[in-house]
């Protein structure tokens, strides 16, 4: 991509983006909590970035505004239509990945203080 102009790169990476919401809109059944242990992201990881980018530029856009574009409703209204309670299981692999994280953290400080 490093021969296209800002512009189309842009264009294109928007479109990514786009794309990547009517997916997961289309596959409402992956629940947060998956996409946080396998991926370490989620829809609200996406709002908070869609926030973060329009502050970087001087914009104001309200976290609750960011949420309802990417889940394409209100998020309370999403969460009570789509978001099953966590299963233990999937609380005890998130924590196992919140771990796994923390200690490569500390791997990496060690590794840079040696």
């Amino acid at each position: 991509m490093q021969h296209l102009d800002d512009s189309t790169r842009t264009e294109l990476e928007a479109a990514a983006f786009r794309r990547l919401l009517s997916h997961l809109d289309e596959h409402k059944d992956v629940q947060n909590i998956d996409l946080m242990i396998l991926a370490d992201f989620c829809r609200n990881c996406l709002s908070k970035w869609l926030v973060a980018a329009a502050e970087e530029r001087g914009e104001t856009l309200d976290y609750e505004a960011a949420r309802e574009y990417v889940y394409g409703m209100p998020y309370s209204e999403w969460k009570s239509l789509y978001q099953p309670k966590a299963t233990p299981e999937q609380l005890a692999a998130f924590e196992a990945r919140q771990a796994e994280k923390v200690e490569k953290k500390q791997d990496a400080q060690s590794d840079g203080q040696s």
